[in-house]
């Protein structure tokens, strides 16, 4: 896995229970997902030039312990599959101070047409990127 986020609690990330609301996970694996994206070519170039992106369609997250203001955080991603059009993908956050797993989230992304507002093919550039990442990152 490869290090894509690292960041901390704030304390207007927390909710009435005093711990990091669930929308802040959600926030910091998305931040995550756009460089593991950026490591196949999936960059910010890539989406204007040739009218592309990228939208989730599926999210499984698993909440395993509290985050609390001022844990320090690291989430660590891999790519699990990739298909023409679509890609699954795994984030694992953890408090590196306490090497305690705070969540887990595994997505399936689809590749689209901004114009055409539809699934295309990936490019084989970056296909063949994410089956590389996979193979040598031994998942």
């Amino acid at each position: 896995m490869i290090e894509t986020y690292r960041g901390v609690v704030y304390p207007y990330q927390l909710d009435h229970m005093d711990h990091m609301n669930v929308q802040w996970y959600t926030s910091k694996f998305d931040e995550g997902t756009w460089h593991l994206f950026s490591k196949v070519g999936i960059t910010s170039e890539y989406i204007r030039k040739y009218e592309r992106g990228m939208a989730a369609v599926e999210q499984t997250t698993k909440y395993k312990a509290e985050a609390l203001p001022g844990d320090l955080l690291v989430v660590k991603s891999k790519i699990l599959e990739v298909k023409d059009r679509v890609i699954r993908f795994f984030h694992s956050m953890y408090n590196p101070e306490t090497g305690v797993e705070l969540a887990t989230t595994e997505l399936v992304a689809v590749h689209l047409d901004r114009k055409k507002r539809t699934a295309c093919l990936f490019p084989k550039e970056i296909k063949d990127k994410c089956e590389a990442f996979i193979s040598e990152s031994h998942f």
